[in-house]
């Protein structure tokens, strides 16, 4: 048995930082990477993409809304050209890096009010898929179960993965809630690695109401702008190895 375990990073702007990337890089196996758009830069991007690289995990590209001062949390209603164009820029700035360090650049994971809304919009999911699917369509997009971005990515034949939340609290329907509610994350660390478990291990996750729905997934999430992200990082690979999970990336883009 294996799992993926990703991390989104490089969330920092100019002298601003963000997260503890340099700390949570060796306990997960694929990094998602700020484009410029909610967060980073190129200062921050180079430097990210090269750490990654020493420590022998997967670079992706963690696009979104060009929103620095919501974070990319805010849902902009953009037409699907929009959207698409703003995946394409993204993507090109950060294989820009990955070329310099010769580093593969592996997947795509939306970031924010993005990844939401293409949970749940199916042209939204579309745009998206339609950019990857231009731009490299060996690349991996990440995406909630049973959502319209994993189902767009099926209509257009392109490779995914179905990723889970460890740290967040999920409806009756499989979708996460909502941030704006004050039951929207796990903020205990053995509770986190009891979700980890009952997600990697049954294939199942218990929902706010207290009900058990079936989650098969192929990457867990660990948000790395939390308190205490490190702790749950170096928890959970303990853990999951502990179970006889091999932590691994999802593949090597061709």
């Amino acid at each position: 048995m294996q799992i993926d375990i990703n991390c989104d990073l490089g969330e920092g702007f100019g002298h601003y930082s963000l997260g503890q990337d340099d700390e949570l890089l060796p306990y997960i196996s694929s990094a998602n990477i700020a484009c410029g758009f909610h967060a980073g830069d190129p200062n921050i991007m180079n430097e990210i993409i090269q750490k990654a690289k020493q420590k022998g995990v997967h670079v992706g590209a963690h696009p979104g809304f060009y929103d620095l001062y919501g974070f990319g949390r805010r849902p902009l209603q953009l037409e699907a050209v929009e959207i698409k164009n703003l995946m394409l820029y993204q993507l090109g700035a950060i294989l820009s890096f990955c070329n310099y360090h010769h580093v593969p650049l592996t997947h795509v994971k939306p970031h924010g009010a993005l990844y939401n809304m293409a949970a749940k919009e199916p042209y939204v999911a579309q745009a998206i898929v339609e950019a990857v699917k231009l731009f490299d369509p060996s690349l991996i997009v990440y995406g909630l179960a049973n959502s319209e971005l994993i189902q767009a990515c099926v209509d257009s034949n392109i490779p995914y993965a179905i990723e889970a939340f460890i740290d967040r609290t999920y409806q009756d329907d499989g979708t996460l809630t909502p941030r704006y509610l004050d039951s929207s994350m796990i903020h205990q660390v053995d509770d986190i690695i009891q979700q980890a478990l009952s997600i990697v291990l049954k294939r199942e996750v218990t929902t706010i109401s207290g009900m058990t729905i079936p989650l098969e997934v192929d990457t867990l999430c660990i948000h790395g702008d939390h308190k205490g992200a490190v702790d749950v990082a170096a928890a959970i690979r303990k853990e999951l190895t502990k179970h006889g999970v091999t932590i691994k990336a999802l593949g090597v883009h061709k």
